[in-house]
């Protein structure tokens, strides 16, 4: 696949606004549209047939959640991600149920928007990779359904593009205070792109946690710490 179709779905439009900004940063991604009810986006979904769909939860018109569900019932080719404020664990755990690629908490930062993309276009040059497929592909392509996900990986197993040295020196540099990426990329002398690949592999590995604070001029900025 050499460009990603992605939605906006999002009824805020100076929210939708920033995505869309966001969205027109990312490499070999087609934004096909933004729609700010969901009766808009039946309609977008329906003749665009996007790869991808950030959805939000709440609009008048309904719930974004009744959206996902819908889609998987008619077995849309449409994936989701679903960018919202709720805290609340019973929509994280309807979306899980319902198939959805991802869940990112508002306010959205670019970097997370961007690493979720590009997890997403991986997972799909995976799929699309495979004739038959084997318990290890399964478990590649199905992280959440391996006993092991949440236990520290191996060194010998750990991802492509992740290595045990650069993984200690990480840990070192946060084990004390509050960092982000980039001071991190500084301290150890590498790229921020690079320090963020292995801030949040750590974070999803339950090592670190990650939130967002604003700077003095109110862009928000993930921060992690142990």
């Amino acid at each position: 696949m050499n460009t990603l179709r992605i939605l906006i779905v999002e009824d805020d439009r100076q929210i939708a606004e920033i995505q869309r900004r966001f969205v027109e940063r990312l490499e070999n991604v087609e934004l096909c549209g933004i729609a700010h009810s969901l009766g808009d986006a039946r309609d977008l979904i329906d003749v665009m047939a996007p790869h991808l769909i950030l959805l939000d939860i709440y609009f008048p018109d309904g719930n974004g959640l009744d959206l996902l569900r819908e889609l998987r019932a008619r077995d849309s080719s449409s994936d989701v991600i679903l960018i919202t404020a709720a805290k609340e664990v019973e929509p994280l755990k309807s979306a899980l149920r319902g198939g959805v690629f991802d869940y990112i908490l508002k306010p959205l930062v670019f970097e997370r928007l961007e690493e979720a993309v590009n997890r997403y276009r991986d997972h799909l040059r995976q799929l699309s990779g495979l004739v038959q497929i084997a318990q290890k592909e399964v478990d590649a392509l199905l992280p959440r359904g391996s006993s092991e996900a949440s236990q520290p990986a191996p060194t010998d197993r750990l991802p492509k593009g992740i290595d045990s040295i650069t993984l200690d020196k990480i840990r070192e540099v946060v084990s004390s205070g509050q960092w982000s990426a980039e001071e991190v990329g500084q301290a150890m002398g590498a790229s921020r792109t690079t320090a963020r690949r292995y801030l949040e592999f750590l974070v999803g590995r339950g090592e670190l946690t990650a939130e967002v604070t604003y700077g003095s001029v109110g862009r928000p900025e993930r921060r992690y710490r142990v």
